[in-house]
This record gives structure tokens, C-alpha cells and sequence, in this order.
């Protein structure tokens, strides 16, 4: 897909209409809510608000048509993530390995997803279910949920590419049909062999291939699906208030994992299509997937990393449905003292219920 310019706006600027302070998209009345005069806008009222905007500041817009889009970029030191935010963002750490070590600077570059699933679930949606991953675990280390930890969820929208094909083309399979009967003392058995042949066309639309190597996709296989037809077309003005990851994986490089994807779909439905048979294994295909159109998009996360004994420990929740996956660690000190408090409880125990019938036999 080719990478479009950035319109001349400064990126993720968004002023309140009412008072003119910073103002940030807020998921629990999907709508942008200013936190100093309380005032609500659509994204309607927001860009009207934006086109209205002075003679003099549209003579600079004009002026600056052909400039890049420039966005604030936290790159990591450590794991070498670039992590977009808006500029009022004070970043002092990373949401992909928690290192404090980030520096500022401006990203000038081509920006510009095709879509965007804005967040429709708020923080403290994040924040509960982060908190309810200790309760019934007497073994989760004391300083997991400690404060520090939870001020460290973020909201990041993670870059992905979608993918629609075309797969068309054939399966040869090896089916067997098995039949087994019994007369007076013996059994038979009857196997009858097929050469099975299935073929068709098949679209499929939104594959979703993780546009960035710092995401860990056994995550994002676990909080999908996705919404795709919640989809709605890019604007910056989502981002505010959370951060945007900048792809790292060109379409051309991702696209093989989809095309993979698509042609395992199509062989597994053509497969299911031969029925009656008690067993079938495919000796061969003839599948091909061609490529109709590939979106960017941007999909919502709510995301920390917990460090403990050098390990990093990964919550994150699905921003649009909910789903949520934790990777929780266990404190092994805890474990061994309550082996130990066990052993000596039932050593105990045993003691005393020894004492009894010894107690009870002297009678």
C-alpha cells in the first residue's frame, strides 16, 4: 500500500471549542470532553470547530500544504520501540518492556492509517479487571498491584494490516470409507478407498496481520477478535490521550502470513466439504490467493508490562470488546513458605491425632 503525505496539521492538537484548552477523546461518551469546562463534542462539532478556524491561520495551513506531518516519537533505548503520543505527553517509561530510559524527539515521517477502532472501553474498565487478576491467587507477589503498576496501563493503539483476497483452486484428497460387521463368530471389515476432489472460489475480507514486532501476536490471538465493521475512517484526533505505535512491519512483509491464513481457511472449508467419509487426508492442493485490497488500521489496546526477577509479565486488554489476557507471576517465596506452613500443619496434625489413639488404646 502505498504511504500517503500527512495533512498539514499539527498532529493530535485538539483545542476545546469553549475554552480553548486541551481537549481528549474520552471512550465512555465516545465523544472529545474537555476536563476543564466539562463541554462535549463529536467529531462533527470538532472539525467544524476546526473549519472555522481564522483567515490567518488558514493562509498558514495553506502555506505549509507540502510539509510532512510532524508527530512527538518516544523511541526506547532498550527495546527500540517508537511509540507516537500527543504533545502534551510526559512519557517516562516504556509501555512494551518498562525501561525508563526514553528519549523525545520528533518523528518526521508518513503517518497515515486508513482506519481507526476508536477505544470504547475507559481506563478504569482496565484498571478493575488488572486489580481482579490477584484475587483467589495467595501466591501473586505483594508488590504486583502496587500503585506504580497500575498509573502504568496506557492506552496504545497498536498498527495492523488488513487484508482481503481472492482464493481460488482445488484440493486432491485420499477418503476412506470404513464398514465393519459381525456374522456368527467373525468379524468383517470392508474399506473402500476415494480419490476426492474439491474446488471453488472464496473471498475473504479484514485478515489481520500485527503491523508491529514489539507486539507479541500470541497477545493479540488471544484479546481478538475485532470488531472490523466498528472500523471508521482515520482521524488523528482519536489519539489524543493515548498512545499510537508506528508500524514496523511494511505490508509487503506481513502479507504472507494472510495469504498463509486465507489458503489454510479455504483447504480446511473445501476439506469439510467432502462428507461422509470416515477419514480423509489431503495429498495435494492447487490454491491460489490474490490480493484485492490491504487497509492500515489502528486497534485499541489498554497494555502494561510488569517487571519481576528481570522478567517482564504482560497485561492487556481487547479496548473495543473487553477481553483481556494477564501474565501473571508467582512469588516463589510465598509458595515455599505456605509448602512449609502445610507440612507443618499436617505434621501437627498428625501429632496430635496420634497422641488421641494412643490415649485411647492405654483405656
Amino acid at each position: 500500500m502505498d504511504e500517503k503525505k500527512i495533512k498539514d496539521e499539527k498532529a493530535l492538537e485538539n483545542r476545546c471549542p469553549s475554552c480553548k484548552a486541551s481537549i481528549k477523546y474520552n471512550p465512555k461518551v465516545k465523544k472529545w470532553k474537555c476536563d476543564y469546562c466539562g463541554s462535549e463534542f463529536t467529531l462533527e462539532e470538532m472539525q467544524k470547530f476546526k473549519d472555522n478556524a481564522s483567515t490567518e491561520e488558514k493562509n498558514k495551513k495553506e502555506e505549509k500544504k507540502q510539509e510532512e506531518q510532524v508527530y512527538i516519537n518516544y523511541h526506547c533505548e532498550s527495546c527500540g520501540a517508537e511509540i507516537i503520543a500527543d504533545e502534551a505527553t510526559s512519557a517516562t517509561f516504556c509501555v512494551y518492556c518498562g525501561n525508563t530510559a526514553i528519549l523525545q524527539s520528533k518523528l518526521e515521517g508518513k503517518f497515515s492509517p486508513d482506519y481507526i477502532i476508536p477505544f470504547q472501553k475507559e481506563k478504569q474498565i482496565a484498571i478493575d479487571a488488572f486489580k481482579n487478576l490477584s484475587k483467589g491467587r495467595p501466591f501473586v507477589p505483594r508488590d504486583f498491584n502496587k500503585e506504580t503498576n497500575i498509573e502504568k496501563i496506557r492506552g496504545i493503539y497498536i498498527p495492523f494490516w488488513l487484508y482481503d483476497f481472492n482464493v481460488s483452486g482445488d484440493i486432491v484428497m485420499d477418503a476412506k470409507i470404513v464398514h465393519s460387521w459381525t456374522r456368527g463368530n467373525t468379524h468383517y471389515t470392508k474399506t473402500s478407498t476415494f480419490q476426492v476432489t474439491r474446488g471453488g472460489k472464496m473471498d475473504f475480507s479484514m485478515i489481520p496481520v500485527d503491523g508491529s514486532t514489539h507486539f507479541d501476536n500470541d497477545i493479540m490471538n488471544t484479546i481478538e477478535p475485532f470488531h472490523y465493521n466498528e472500523l471508521i475512517p482515520y482521524n488523528h484526533a482519536y489519539l489524543s490521550g493515548f498512545y499510537a505505535e508506528k508500524y514496523d512491519v511494511a505490508s509487503e512483509d506481513a502479507k504472507e502470513e494472510a495469504i498463509n491464513r486465507a489458503i489454510r481457511s479455504a483447504k480446511d472449508t473445501l476439506e469439510a466439504d467432502a462428507v461422509g467419509y470416515t477419514s480423509k487426508i489431503i495429498l495435494n492442493d492447487n490454491l491460489e490467493a490474490k490480493e484485492k485490497s490491504t487497509k492500515y488500521a489502528l486497534l485499541p489496546v489498554w497494555m502494561v508490562n510488569v517487571k519481576y526477577n528481570n522478567k517482564m509479565h504482560t497485561f492487556a486488554m481487547n479496548g473495543q470488546t473487553g477481553e483481556f489476557i494477564g501474565n501473571i507471576p508467582l512469588d516463589k517465596r510465598k509458595v515455599v513458605l505456605y509448602t512449609i506452613a502445610i507440612w507443618i500443619l499436617s505434621l501437627a496434625i498428625c501429632i496430635a491425632l496420634s497422641y488421641m489413639l494412643y490415649i485411647t488404646g492405654g483405656k
